[in-house]
């Protein structure tokens, strides 16, 4: 029977199809769904699980999202080291245009970057968790040497301080800043948000792995983990031009033991394809409005002190337009 008063969607049709165990078990679709159905102007709305030094930044176009991110990023950076401080900072790749911006602030202000630890907070890599060659154009410690430190010239980390997520060294991750802690340094977490809701690959699914939240935040990092197939086609999106074909299946990745020691978080969100299509928004309600839970990862980083910058068209309203 066909009327207008029939509902067609997901939540609705979903059983008996080729979805029905696709999703993550512990999401509760109908709960994603209410997240999304805010007007565009409530995205602001404090929750009672934020952090009091959680601010949401709302970006007009992407060009002021790429400086004010990398601004805020250099600014941290600019900061410790007025402190006398060491600044151990998680990095992403992904977003990437900020980076350009950090290093026109930091060489403008002409501020030496030998106080900084980076850590990259993953890796593309097969099953025992071997990664690309570092000169590889597809690995991340590639755009990492070419988008940040090098550019940075003379003021740039010194080598033995740059550290990313290899078999090797990604293991190493927790005791290098428990180190750097106990010395007075201070973590800072630079994030993106992943289709599923990751931060790093740290995947929704492994939450089935844990018996508690709690156990869950104790993992520090994961080599070789199975990525979500959805995950796989954001990426081959964004980053590999549609070529699916392209995109490993698994990554080394840190994991909630790591980013959620931050004492500060810089994030980002600006999945907008153009045309009116985008990929983030429902990944950017969902982590401000679903509440902390081990299935969806980034719904922690809001109980955490720091920003999170976002282009405003992500706020939506979301929903049904061709294009």
């Amino acid at each position: 029977m066909s009327g207008k008063n029939v509902s067609i969607n997901l939540i609705n049709t979903i059983e008996g199809s080729l979805l029905e165990d696709f999703f993550p078990a512990g999401w509760d679709m109908r709960k994603i769904d209410a997240c999304c159905s805010n007007p565009s102007e409530a995205i602001l709305d404090r929750q009672p699980w934020w952090n009091e030094g959680f601010e949401p930044i709302p970006c007009e176009a992407l060009a002021d999202f790429d400086a004010m991110l990398g601004h805020e990023i250099a600014l941290q950076i600019r900061l410790a080291r007025e402190a006398g401080r060491k600044l151990a900072l998680i990095l992403p790749v992904g977003p990437m245009g900020m980076y350009r911006w950090a290093v026109y602030f930091l060489k403008e202000w002409g501020v030496r970057c030998d106080h900084l630890y980076g850590f990259n907070m993953d890796e593309w890599s097969d099953a025992e968790g071997n990664t690309l060659p570092a000169d590889n154009p597809g690995a991340f410690r590639f755009a990492m040497e070419k988008a940040f430190y090098g550019p940075l010239g003379e003021l740039t980390v010194p080598e033995k301080q740059r550290y990313f997520a290899t078999r090797e060294v990604l293991p190493t991750y927790a005791e290098r800043i428990a180190d750097l802690k106990a010395e007075g340094a201070l973590l800072e977490v630079i994030f993106g948000i992943g289709r599923v809701f990751h931060i790093a690959f740290w995947e929704p699914h492994f939450a089935a792995e844990f018996s508690t939240d709690e156990e869950w935040k104790k993992q520090t990092h994961r080599l070789g983990a199975k990525l979500h197939p959805l995950t796989i086609e954001q990426n081959a999106l964004t980053s590999f031009k549609s070529r699916t074909t392209l995109v490993p299946a698994r990554a080394n990745t840190i994991g909630p033991g790591l980013f959620l020691q931050a004492d500060r978080i810089i994030g980002g969100a600006d999945g907008v394809l153009g045309r009116g299509m985008q990929w983030q928004g429902m990944s950017l309600w969902v982590t401000f409005r679903y509440g902390p839970t081990r299935w969806i990862p980034s719904s922690y980083m809001p109980t955490l002190p720091g920003r999170l910058f976002f282009l405003k068209e992500l706020a939506g309203p979301l929903g049904a337009e061709c294009n």
